[in-house]
């Protein structure tokens, strides 16, 4: 097509000029006919679904929407307006409005929103509905909206074009509006829980915080190379040394990598800090935050099944389930005490990439994370990782090779780490540094500087926001709770 602004799922493409040419001179008409094709505000006496909820016979009211279906009947014309809260029927007559204005409101098209005046009553059928008394144009629409009855089927165009998704998809507004909700329990939450939500940099003069690959950028006014960040942790263990006992962000993080059914380069992250708390208190925190959210949001802590996946119980206590009594679970009990060489060959029998560098935990780790992980349906903790999987957490009391965290995962899908949070600038440096290769221009030396002056003992977890709205949304995509996600340019 010549012109890249129009959609292909509303018409053929050879049809679609032909149908904008027709609604631009309708345009035309209506303007000949005194209407003002691109109006101003109009004022609603309420939403759509206010004037159903108040209903009363005769009730004046003064409506607006977009016209979604028309029906005409010699002199009446039957039809519905939709806005952001649902639908109503209207209904239009001659006699009522006048020849003139009649001949006007003919040359309206679906799409189309409009403002009506006039007094409600009830049809024959059962059906509350506008009698018209008087109408303006709001604003022209130029390009016809999908079909009524096919809606937006083409996937990829429902992704690109989230605009006519959400008008011609009834459902893909009800999962934005449950993500809204989610993300306003979260916060109500939390702050009935005494923490402060609080703000700190997206853009960073280090990555820290995680291990990822960043958004690089640079700060002309400063002369120097920026980073989308990976995460906010480091500054918000800083707001711990500063005297905050409680906070959270809820915010966006950037990695420059894979992009699939379950990560998006620019994701939402909600991250929570407690001072004096440890990985039990964000066990307990993550578990009545979901669960309630869950309640609240889906009416319910029992999701049922859908199309792609099993049904899923977040009604607390939460499995509990040691990393190595995993591994032995699913790999065998002396899967610990084999040869490198006999791990090594029977991952790879499996479908693994294992290259001959894989030490043996490194073995172990892949086939967990393959293979192990993705049996998880039900919320589990998975407890007691190898220290050299998580650098920035404290190690556990009994075993100074294990460290202190949770990984909760559910349907499969890693949704929320937890830690107890290392406190000691000494150990804390030399992670980093082995981390970083022995690289210490990587290092985040005002993060160690600020440990140096005394972070208290903490707890902190960082939950991933899409995914949890796909968990309770039943979503199979991350792409399907995001309004608008990444796509690769045309």
């Amino acid at each position: 097509m010549s012109d890249p602004m129009i959609p292909t799922a509303a018409a053929p493409a050879a049809d679609t000029n032909e149908y904008r040419a027709q609604r631009v001179a309708n345009m035309e008409a209506l303007r000949a006919a005194g209407q003002r094709p691109f109006g101003r505000a109009f004022h609603r006496t309420g939403s759509l679904a206010d004037t159903a909820s108040a209903y009363a016979d005769d009730l004046a009211v003064a409506l607006a929407g977009r016209i979604v279906a028309l029906r005409e009947m010699g002199k009446s014309i039957f039809g519905h307006i939709q806005d952001g809260t649902g639908r109503f029927q209207f209904y239009v007559q001659r006699p009522v409005i006048g020849d003139e204005s009649f001949a006007a409101f003919r040359k309206l098209d679906i799409g189309d929103h409009v403002g009506f005046t006039g007094t409600l009553f009830t049809t024959r059928t059962g059906e509350k509905t506008l009698r018209v008394a008087t109408w303006e144009l709001l604003s022209k629409a130029l390009l016809p909206l999908p079909d009524k009855w096919s809606g937006l089927q083409d996937q990829e165009l429902r992704y690109r074009q989230r605009y006519l998704d959400l008008v011609a998809n009834p459902t893909v507004r009800g999962v934005f509006n449950m993500r809204s909700r989610i993300l306003s329990h979260c916060r109500r939450f939390l702050e009935g829980r005494g923490y402060f939500e609080v703000e700190t940099p997206i853009l960073q003069p280090i990555a820290g915080g995680a291990t990822a690959t960043p958004f690089e950028t640079r700060f002309n006014a400063l002369g120097q190379p920026m980073y989308m960040r990976i995460a906010p942790e480091l500054y918000l263990k800083k707001l711990l040394v500063g005297g905050y006992d409680k906070v959270f962000e809820l915010g966006k993080d950037f990695r420059n990598e894979g992009l699939d059914r379950s990560h998006n380069p620019e994701f939402t992250v909600l991250e929570i800090y407690e001072a004096y708390g440890d990985c039990s208190t964000m066990m307990e925190l993550i578990q009545s935050l979901v669960s309630s959210c869950s309640q609240e949001v889906c009416g319910t802590m029992a999701l049922p099944a859908t199309a792609t996946r099993p049904a899923i119980d977040l009604t607390p206590p939460w499995r509990v389930a040691p990393y190595h009594d995993l591994v032995r679970e699913h790999l065998g009990a002396d899967w610990f005490d084999r040869p490198l060489a006999d791990v090594r060959d029977w991952a790879r029998a499996q479908g693994l990439d294992i290259p001959d560098t894989f030490a043996h935990d490194d073995v172990t780790h892949e086939c967990y994370d393959k293979l192990i992980e993705k049996t998880l349906i039900q919320p589990t903790f998975v407890t007691r990782l190898p220290r050299k999987l998580v650098p920035l957490a404290k190690t556990c009391e009994d075993d100074p090779t294990l460290v202190d965290v949770y990984e909760l995962v559910v349907n499969g899908r890693e949704l929320c780490p937890g830690y107890t949070e290392l406190n000691d600038p000494v150990d804390q440096r030399a992670r980093l540094l082995e981390q970083a290769g022995g690289d210490e221009s990587k290092l985040d030396l005002d993060f160690l500087n600020a440990l140096e002056h005394g972070m208290p003992p903490a707890g902190g977890l960082g939950i991933g926001i899409d995914r949890l709205v796909m968990i309770l949304t039943g979503a199979d995509s991350i792409r399907d709770v995001l309004l608008f996600p990444q796509m690769k340019n045309l």
